[in-house]
């Protein structure tokens, strides 16, 4: 053990030496900075990835432009891996047919001839079989490649030279987009529509000052490929703008075909982008057959939710899309009386028919950084190096022309004086010196002065040099104008704009409304249901309503509690002896003819507490809460929902008290001086008041209906708007009688002691 020499410190470690965590760290930096630069990233400038960039400039090299013959994309890849681009064949392909998908890109910048793939997710034939070339919008990007305008650099063997960045007329990096994700961060620039792009750069070239909120009113949007309807309101797009991330909400555009007999179907022609017919017809399948979930014998309550609300909706659906028609799936309602516009809003809700769409604006920028950048920025980068790549083309115009004069010059001496310079060249052992010395002349103007053939002498062409050298004079004249004044320069870069966009510009194809996103209120068909309560809290459901429940059998033992008309998209509030209130979905209540499933299954049911009695209705129906010890107020049923297991509590108790079956009470009747509320005690005591007195709440104790005397308790609480109600009590030997009374005898204020009752036995409550 002795042996081992001791790990130095790090301050002992030489400088061949590198601590391995340093060391990985420092290549794990290398390589995420490869990985960003040279393959997720587009640049800011040319809006190109650098495999991207170099299949375009591989293509020109090749004379691959628009026009020209294609040819097989395998001698294509092949060049391109082979001097530029020393990667595997099939990521340079898979590259070279996104740029030639018109459903991919808003401008193709690849010709593709044969099957480069479809919008469906069907892959493009191998490279043997197609064949490519450039479009006719590439030009944009590569028309000023030998002009001076950018750098470039060896390749990966220094046999040849590639550019650094494309000479974009256009900001392309807008136009086309980008999709890609490198190491701890990625992009997802979606495309926008040309005409729209260079208007907000030339607004901004012209006014600098202009902020994201201002260009907006030349993008309001991008502008995908395949179309659609982008439904994000305009707050959203803006701030997605300024910060360079959000998302976008797309669905797709359909017409309603009016068929004979007041039928009709619907036509879907436009779909969001990274959605094709195939998948829409796969979610449909999915939810009209669904499969049970892993680990499971059946399906779950909500799949047959879904199922029955997808099949009670569509009859057919097909895709007809072919070649005239990209997007065509037509759907066929299952019953003409359902509305168009619901029919969509269910579909686009269950389907990828609307769906949002990512958007991350980030780029290398004009300082070789990654960055995320906003709308401004973007244009304010690309509009720099516009400038910059005007510039160098000027100057290097300028250094072209300036050499031309320089040799027309020299030309035009020695056709002046012609004579003597044959003179020269026939007497001279070194013509060119002695001419450079005899006529003040260059090395270079002698030099092409001894290359001029005897034609070149005749009278004809000494015309033709005096006008080209005055084209020449003009041009520099204006060359030198334009790299002097920038207001000139900046016209130039305008004006070439403007004559790009009348040329490669075209319609906006997605259209920009905003709309409320599609949801689904209810995930079963709407349908009458009646659910029956047993006294031991056993639920059942039927299906319809005023149905005939003279056979309904029950447990040995048990018997009918309520029963309760609803449908099946209210929710089921079940009140609780402790004054807590549970929900449930009447569509999962189990139906048929047995006798159901215990309530506390299907809730968390309180330890001593019973159920007291169901409510169901639309949210805004309201119901008369009361208790034994003579309180309570009006709650509404959509402040009774729960959506936990475990309930809420609605009113509060005390610890001998127990809640009373709930009143339903129409909306009308709040404001009705002669809709009563009729208290009734152990102790034959009844007070009537009137409804209005009493307060909605939410949740509470409420306020007191009748004053109670130490050990009694209020017994039933009804509404009624007649003279008289019915009261039951039961005499001594058990039996029932009916004991009409006139609200006026018992009528008071809320609160007060109530009148007695002369009754033969004991109330027992209202008469049902």
């Amino acid at each position: 053990m002795n042996d081992i020499p001791a790990t130095p410190a790090p301050a002992a470690i030489g400088e061949d030496y590198l601590l391995l965590g340093q060391y990985a760290e420092r290549a794990y930096l290398e390589y995420a900075m490869s990985v960003v630069k040279g393959r997720a990233l587009p640049e800011v400038s040319d809006g190109q990835k650098p495999v991207q960039r170099r299949i375009l400039y591989a293509m020109r090299d090749m004379g691959l432009t628009a026009g020209a013959k294609p040819v097989k994309s395998a001698r294509v890849v092949g060049e391109i891996l082979g001097k530029y681009h020393p990667h595997g064949d099939s990521s340079a392909y898979e590259a070279m047919v996104r740029m030639a998908q018109d459903f991919t890109l808003r401008y193709p910048l690849i010709d593709g001839i044969g099957n480069f793939g479809s919008r469906d997710g069907d892959g493009a034939a191998a490279m043997r079989y197609t064949e490519a070339r450039l479009t006719p919008i590439a030009e944009l990007l590569l028309s000023e490649i030998n002009q001076g305008t950018v750098d470039f650099v060896p390749n990966y063997d220094g046999a040849f030279e590639e550019p650094v960045a494309l000479p974009a007329r256009l900001p392309m990096v807008l136009l086309n987009g980008a999709s890609g994700i490198a190491v701890g961060m990625a992009t997802e620039i979606p495309p926008h529509n040309l005409t729209e792009v260079t208007q907000a750069a030339i607004a901004l070239l012209k006014k600098p000052n202009l902020e994201t909120a201002d260009l907006l009113a030349y993008i309001p949007a991008p502008d995908f490929a395949g179309g659609g309807q982008i439904i994000t309101p305009s707050d959203d797009l803006r701030q997605m703008y300024e910060s360079g991330k959000g998302s976008v909400r797309v669905r797709a555009r359909y017409e309603t075909e009016k068929l004979a007999r007041g039928q009709w179907r619907v036509i879907v022609t436009e779909l969001p982008p990274n959605t094709s017919a195939q998948k829409i017809l796969a979610e449909i399948e999915e939810q009209t057959n669904p499969k049970p979930k892993a680990g499971k014998k059946q399906l779950n309550q909500d799949q047959l939710n879904t199922k029955k609300l997808m099949l009670d909706l569509i009859e057919k659906v097909r895709d007809e899309s072919d070649g005239e028609h990209p997007v065509r799936l037509v759907f066929e309602p299952k019953s003409s009386r359902i509305e168009p516009e619901a029919f969509m809003n269910t579909l686009m809700a269950q389907t990828s028919l609307e769906g949002n769409v990512s958007v991350n604006l980030v780029m290398m920028g004009l300082d070789n950084r990654p960055a995320q950048k906003n709308l401004k920025t973007i244009l304010q980068e690309w509009l720099d190096f516009r400038v910059t790549t005007v510039t160098r083309r000027l100057q290097f115009r300028l250094s072209q022309v300036e050499k031309r004069l320089h040799i027309l010059e020299g030309r035009l001496k020695a056709f002046l004086h012609i004579d003597e310079v044959i003179r020269v060249i026939r007497e001279s052992d070194e013509p060119k010196a002695d001419l450079m010395a005899a006529f003040g002349l260059s090395e270079i103007q002698a030099e092409d002065i001894l290359e001029i053939r005897l034609r070149q002498l005749a009278r004809l062409e000494g015309f033709k040099l005096e006008k080209e050298l005055a084209e020449l004079q003009e041009e520099q004249g204006r060359l030198n104008t334009l790299l002097s004044d920038e207001g000139e320069k900046k016209k130039l870069i305008i004006k070439e704009m403007t004559a790009d966009m009348k040329q490669f510009g075209d319609e906006r194809r997605t259209l920009v409304e905003e709309a409320d996103r599609a949801s689904l209120t209810q995930t079963t068909a709407d349908e009458p249901v009646t659910l029956i309560l047993s006294n031991k809290g056993w639920i059942r459901s039927r299906v319809g309503h005023n149905l005939d429940l003279g056979q309904t059998t029950f447990k040995e033992g048990d018997g009918l509690k309520q029963v309760l008309e609803g449908r099946t998209v209210w929710p089921v509030v079940v009140l609780d002896s402790k004054g807590r209130t549970y929900t449930l979905d009447a569509a999962e209540i189990p139906g048929g003819r047995g006798d159901g499933v215990p309530v506390s299954s299907l809730i968390e049911l309180q330890n001593g507490a019973h159920v007291v009695a169901m409510m169901t209705g639309l949210p805004d129906r309201h119901y008369l809460l009361s208790n034994s010890g003579g309180y309570g107020f009006i709650a509404k049923l959509g402040d009774m929902v729960s959506r936990i297991k475990a309930g809420k509590v609605v009113m509060a108790l005390d610890e001998s008290e127990t809640v009373l079956p709930p009143v339903n009470v129409y909306v009308s009747s709040l404001i009705n001086p002669d809709c009563k509320v009729v208290a009734v005690t152990g102790e034959n005591r009844a007070l009537a008041f009137t409804l209005n007195e009493l307060k909605v709440m939410a949740k509470g104790r409420g306020l007191q209906f009748i004053s109670l005397a130490e050990g009694e308790d209020m017994i039933s609480v009804s509404t009624t708007t007649e003279p008289t109600i019915t009261l039951e009590s039961v005499g001594k030997r058990g039996a029932a009688h009916k004991n009409t009374v006139e609200i006026i005898d018992i009528e008071g204020k809320r609160g007060r002691k109530g009148k007695a009752l002369e009754l033969s036995g004991r109330l027992k409550g209202l008469f049902d």
